[in-house]
C-alpha cells in the first residue's frame, strides 16, 4: 500500500463528508483527487468520480431518509427532469468554448452562494418540508439539468439552492433530497462513459468505500448542525469554490486580481466578525 494510495483514501473521506453534510461538492472534490493525487487520466477521473459520487450519494440518501430528510417524489421527479435537461445541456455545451462555460459556471456559483448566505426574506423565510408542486419541480429540474449538462459538474451546488431557496424546503431536507437527484444523474452519466473508458475498479471501489464512510458522518452532522449554520456553511463553501474556478479560468492578471480581491474581502469579513461588536455579518437575517 503506497503513500499515494493512503493519501487518496484519506482525502476521499472528505468527498463523503461534503455530500452527507452539504448535499453537494462531490464531483468538484473527487475529480481533482483522482487526477492530481491518484494520477488518473482526466476522462478516467471523471468517469470514476461519477461512480464514487453516485454510490456515495445513494448510500447517504438512505441514511437521510431514515431520519425523514428525503422527499422521494420531489427527488425522483427533479432527477428525471434534470437528466433530460443535462442531455440537452451536453449537446449545447459541445458548441461553446470550455473557458466560457467554466467562467459562467463560476459566476453562477458566486451568485448562488451569496443567496444562500443571505437567506430568504419575509414569510418565505419559513421553510416547509412537504412535497413540492409537480410542475415547479419539473421546471426547476430541467433548468438545473441544463446548466449542469453544460458544465459537466456542480449538480449539488445548484440542486440544494433550488430546493431550499426556490422550493422552500429546510436545508436538512434539501440536502437529503438532493442526494437522490445526484445519484440518478451520476449513474446516467457513468453509463455513457463506460462505453469508451476502462476503470481501475480496485481503486474506484476503495475510494468509494472511504467516501461512504465520510458520508455516514456527514449525514449525522446534517441532523445536528443548526439550519442557519448549515445554509451559511454551504454558501461559504460554494463561494470559495466559485472564486477558485474564476482564478483558474480568467487570464493571468484578471485571475490574480480576483484572487487578491477575494482574499482581501475574506480578511475584512473575518476582522468584522471577530473584532466589531455590531458587525452586519452577525446581525444579518439568519432565517
Amino acid at each position: 500500500m503506497t503513500v499515494t494510495f493512503v493519501l487518496t483514501l484519506l482525502l476521499s473521506v472528505l468527498i463523503g463528508l461534503s455530500l452527507g453534510l452539504l448535499g453537494g461538492g462531490g464531483s468538484i472534490l473527487t475529480v481533482p483527487i483522482l487526477t492530481y493525487v491518484a494520477g488518473l487520466d482526466p476522462k478516467e477521473a471523471i468517469a470514476a468520480s461519477l461512480f464514487v459520487v453516485g454510490a456515495t450519494s445513494a448510500v447517504s440518501a438512505v441514511n437521510h431518509a431514515r431520519n425523514g430528510r428525503v422527499k422521494w417524489r420531489t427527488g425522483l421527479v427533479f432527477g428525471a427532469a434534470g437528466m433530460a435537461g443535462a442531455f440537452l445541456g451536453g449537446i449545447l455545451g459541445g458548441h461553446i468554448p470550455g473557458t466560457v462555460l467554466m467562467i459562467a459556471f463560476a459566476l453562477m456559483m458566486v451568485a448562488t452562494s451569496l443567496a444562500m448566505i443571505r437567506g430568504r426574506k419575509g414569510s418565505a423565510a419559513t421553510p416547509h418540508d412537504g412535497e413540492l408542486p409537480l410542475l415547479k419541480v419539473v421546471l426547476e429540474g430541467l433548468v438545473v439539468g441544463l446548466v449542469t449538462g453544460l458544465v459537466g459538474a456542480g449538480g449539488g451546488f445548484l440542486v440544494v439552492p433550488a430546493l431550499a431557496l426556490l422550493g422552500g424546503l429546510s436545508m436538512p431536507v434539501a440536502v437529503g433530497t438532493s442526494l437522490v437527484v445526484i445519484a440518478m444523474k451520476s449513474f446516467a452519466g457513468l453509463a455513457g462513459y463506460l462505453t469508451t473508458v476502462q476503470l481501475d475498479w480496485a481503486l474506484v471501489l476503495s475510494v468509494t468505500a472511504a467516501a461512504i464512510a465520510g458520508s455516514v458522518v456527514g449525514a449525522r452532522l446534517a441532523g445536528i448542525v443548526p439550519e442557519a449554520a448549515l445554509r451559511k456553511g454551504f454558501g461559504v463553501f460554494v463561494l470559495v469554490m466559485g472564486v477558485f474556478v474564476l482564478v483558474q479560468e480568467l487570464p493571468g492578471a484578471a485571475g490574480a486580481a480576483v484572487g487578491i480581491g477575494a482574499g482581501a474581502l475574506a480578511v475584512a469579513a473575518l476582522a468584522c466578525w471577530f473584532a466589531v461588536p455590531k458587525c452586519p455579518l452577525r446581525a444579518a437575517r439568519t432565517a
